[in-house]
């Protein structure tokens, strides 16, 4: 899983240092690099593997293939989507438009989200961070999992 956050400095090529862990996770699925996209909800970039966006573009697939909808999505997600590769020392070079779309000119932080991570203009994610917190505490009540051994909820 992807899992807690790292900053990282962009250098002068636009090129970043991604996180041991995340790289391992990613190596461990078999891939070199991962997809990138303009999150729809934030100033920052969605991340994930080449499997996880097949299952989004499979998702899209679903949808009636006349209804503008699915191509409002795959427009916004798929053309959108950029394929980043490590380079020997475990940097990816990110595009003028995604580093436009989360504002990054300097420092980078990768955020973990478990099976996806986002990329984050650290100033930007400490404001958004503290809204999170406050409406994860209001909405406590609807994180419940099931034990599967004792047929409960938690």
């Amino acid at each position: 899983m992807f899992l807690s956050s790292y900053e990282n400095k962009l250098d002068k090529k636009g090129r970043v240092s991604v996180p041991a862990t995340f790289r391992s996770h990613l190596s461990s699925l078999g891939y070199n690099g991962f997809i990138s996209y303009p999150s729809f909800n934030h100033s920052a970039l969605e991340a994930c593997s080449q499997d996880r966006i097949e299952k989004l573009s499979n998702t899209i697939d679903s949808l009636n293939p006349f209804e503008e909808k699915r191509d409002y999505f795959a427009t916004s997600i798929l053309s959108e989507s950029v394929n980043l590769q490590f380079d020997t020392e475990g940097r990816v070079s990110l595009t003028e438009k995604l580093l436009s779309h989360a504002n990054i000119k300097n420092n980078i932080l990768f955020v973990g989200l478990g099976k996806t991570f986002q990329i984050w203009e650290p100033k930007t994610f400490e404001k958004f961070k503290v809204v999170a917190r406050k409406k994860a505490y209001q909405n406590r009540s609807n994180l419940k999992w099931e034990n599967k051994q004792k047929g409960e909820v938690v």
